[in-house]
């Protein structure tokens, strides 16, 4: 069974490699989704707690039980954890 990656400044599950991120030579970017990096680039210079804001709406989206406080609270325990936002 594949582990499932995640990326590393938003959370989205990466599954499939069309998902990565790009480094600036092109090569695929394990940790960061295309949605966040590309050609070796973050593409929204944004604060960990704005990047917050524009994922809760599609956490709810695709997680339809979900209530914004609910999915604001995951993101609030999982982000700090993650590459982008580690201090």
């Amino acid at each position: 069974m594949n582990k499932v990656c995640y990326c590393q400044s938003c959370g989205m599950p990466m599954e499939d490699s069309h998902l990565y991120g790009t480094n600036s030579d092109g090569s695929k970017n394990k940790d960061y989704c295309v949605y966040c990096y590309t050609d070796g680039n973050f593409i929204a210079d944004c604060s960990m707690e704005e990047m917050i804001d524009y994922c809760v709406p599609h956490m709810i989206k695709n997680n339809k039980n979900m209530s914004e406080d609910g999915a604001r609270k995951i993101m609030n325990e999982f982000f700090p954890t993650l590459k982008r936002w580690k201090k």
